[in-house]
């Protein structure tokens, strides 16, 4: 497991132009360090069964200047799921991020207890973005933390796709998760975006746009009033000290 810096700048230097962790691949952007890590946890997993998860910023999912590793990684069959976590997770930052697992085997077998099915030429997408109802108590910022029901549900859905029994040509769930063949990533230009594969439904066919509409406005009027309060009490604050703004 990782959590390397995200979209780290200032990492190069001429030492690293034929460095052995990317001698198979093209080497990173020096813009951006996010596929010098996948490269370097890569090169230190066990070259048979190694697997590893880590934290990295969404953008490397269909980065355009890191296509040609990226393509190789997923034809080398490194890529085993991909899982887009909700956003105010971290404290330092808002933003939502990427867990990347990769496996260097995914050809099945015995595992832990468990008999796992061939996933070559698969990848497990996931999008948890909308479990956000666990909010944290008690921080400055809006921050979530996802409950033990959820980890519990997110690696009840990873084990499912993995065990034999599972067709991975029809797992999925719209707008949570899919397993996909090799062969529509390419036809998507090898983008490791989940919402390329995962299926959402179109809600707003069952919305009452009546009701929606007198919400709407019921909410804009709050704001309007809100805001017309905050502009007297800062003309009288003005005209307090001696300047009409008025």
């Amino acid at each position: 497991m990782a959590n390397p810096p995200f979209n780290l700048k200032g990492w190069y230097n001429n030492n690293l132009k034929n460095d052995l962790r990317w001698a198979d691949y093209d080497t990173p952007p020096e813009s951006n360090a996010n596929y010098a890590w996948i490269l370097h946890i890569l090169s230190h997993m066990k070259p048979l069964n190694g697997t590893a998860g880590f934290l990295l910023a969404n953008g490397a999912l269909g980065d355009t200047d890191t296509i040609n590793i990226r393509k190789k990684l997923i034809e080398n069959d490194k890529v085993e799921a991909i899982i887009i976590l909700p956003r105010e997770l971290f404290i330092t930052t808002d933003i939502s991020v990427t867990l990347w697992i990769l496996n260097q085997n995914k050809t099945g077998g015995p595992y832990h207890g468990r008999v796992l099915r061939n996933r070559e030429h698969e990848i497990l997408f996931m999008d948890l973005r909308t479990w956000t109802e666990n909010a944290v108590k008690g921080e400055s910022r809006k921050k979530i933390r996802l409950s033990q029901e959820q980890i519990d549900r997110a690696a009840e859905i990873y084990h499912t796709w993995q065990n034999v029994g599972t067709d991975g040509r029809f797992y999925e769930q719209p707008e949570l998760f899919r397993s996909v063949g090799i062969d529509e990533i390419r036809e998507c230009g090898y983008s490791l975006v989940p919402s390329r594969y995962i299926k959402f439904i179109d809600h707003d066919m069952n919305v009452n746009f009546s009701a929606e509409m007198y919400r709407i406005q019921s909410d804009m009027r709050e704001i309007f009033h809100e805001e017309k309060q905050s502009q007297n009490m800062l003309e009288e604050a003005f005209r307090g000290i001696g300047y009409d703004i008025a």
